[in-house]
């Protein structure tokens, strides 16, 4: 299904809710706010007779029921403080980091100053706002937070959060697999992995211990097995919790951990629509355009079908590119065996510390480093307009195709 943003405001649905009487948690319209007023946030500030006011925004009511307030009738010293936060960090940025001496007894805040405050007040409630929806959607235990520090960016409009593969019309992403493994301790001797003629991929500790290259072949929903089976990893989702974070240096969002992840480790899966290689080659030219890059080719047995994350995806949707990456890509096969459409998987290829950025090459193919020598050999989706590298890695390739 194809979703179409609303086009009203928020202020024309509040206003709309509130004259049919109708409650809409998203929006603020709660039984709470339709009979008591809250403060969303604070627009603008004055000093009139030697008192103090803040122009306010309250919650569930559009802006033309702002009123000012004085300070004295407000109980909310973190909305002040992100207020008098918003209002430093504009002026420091039209200082350009000069030393900033700040005014207490100014009378009024001009014009650029409160319309810079009211929007970054409104791209912290939009921020708080998706990350609620994040976490309401992922199938997964630990959290998703969102950053921006960076800019006035709010979430993308255009991307819907799923959490396995959404195929295209005429695409199976599942075989009919009718049978598992009956071990009752994995791994035996006819577990999973050994029926497809591989190897177990974890170790006792459940970290990786296949070099890349080599597929993944975990327990699936007719093993016998619990779901504490040491070969059920990647199917249980990412077991740390990550951020959604703005970079400051021209590549727009970015995944962080917040949690130490250990080398070997699975991190996440990379998910999207499913789409042919000939569709892929269609997108590809549009996105280049735009300077996106999304396509990931399931070219593990063949090149016939393509990942699209541009609209449907997880956290990996934002994942960063780099030529000295600390992610590497495996192919896994858990409730579907066909080898052209294998789950992709991505493992740390060292620790990563807390804080740190998650990133992957974008050229990853098993074992093969793909250079930008070697473009010749790639599948249709890849054959485009090359698209400049600022991953910053000492060896940066310089392109990221």
């Amino acid at each position: 299904a194809w979703y179409v943003p609303c086009l009203a405001s928020l202020e024309t649905l509040q206003e709309l809710c509130r004259k049919e009487n109708l409650r809409c948690k998203s929006i603020g319209i709660t039984n709470r706010s339709l009979k008591s007023y809250e403060v969303e946030y604070l627009c603008d500030y004055k000093v009139e007779e030697g008192k103090e006011y803040y122009l306010v925004k309250w919650k569930g009511w559009p802006e033309s029921s702002n009123t000012w307030e004085p300070q004295k009738h407000l109980n909310c010293p973190l909305l002040l403080q992100n207020f008098l936060s918003d209002k430093n960090e504009y002026l420091s940025r039209v200082r350009e980091g000069k030393a900033l001496k700040v005014r207490n007894h100014i009378k009024a805040l001009k014009p650029a100053i409160a319309d810079y405050v009211v929007k970054k007040a409104k791209q912290r409630i939009a921020l708080q706002r998706w990350k609620e929806e994040l976490n309401r959607k992922k199938n997964h235990k630990a959290m998703i937070l969102v950053e921006n520090t960076v800019d006035l960016e709010g979430p993308p409009l255009d991307f819907y959060y799923i959490n396995e593969y959404k195929p295209a019309p005429g695409i199976n992403v599942l075989n009919g697999i009718t049978t598992g493994c009956e071990c009752a301790d994995c791994p035996a001797e006819k577990c999973c992995p050994k029926e497809a003629g591989f190897i177990l991929a974890y170790n006792k500790r459940k970290k990786l211990k296949i070099q890349p290259g080599l597929p993944i072949y975990e327990c699936n929903s007719y093993c016998r097995c619990g779901p504490d089976c040491p070969n059920r990893i990647v199917q249980k989702g990412t077991p740390y919790s990550l951020c959604i974070f703005r970079t400051n240096n021209g590549r727009g969002w970015g995944v962080k951990t917040l949690q130490k992840i250990k080398t070997n480790s699975f991190v996440m899966e990379y998910v999207g629509e499913v789409i042919t290689s000939e569709e892929a080659e269609r997108r590809g030219q549009l996105y280049d355009n735009q300077g996106n890059t999304y396509l990931f080719d399931l070219d593990y047995d063949s090149d016939e079908f393509t990942v699209d994350a541009a609209r449907y995806g997880n956290v990996s949707h934002f994942v960063n590119h780099s030529c000295d990456p600390n992610l590497q890509v495996f192919n896994v096969f858990i409730d579907n065996l066909d080898l052209r459409l294998p789950r992709i998987a991505l493992f740390s290829t060292r620790t990563i510390k807390a804080g740190e950025e998650l990133t992957f090459d974008y050229q990853m193919k098993g074992s093969i480093d793909l250079t930008s020598d070697s473009a010749d050999g790639l599948s249709p989706s890849k054959k485009r307009i090359r698209t400049v590298c600022k991953c910053g890695a000492v060896c940066c390739r310089g392109y990221l195709n």
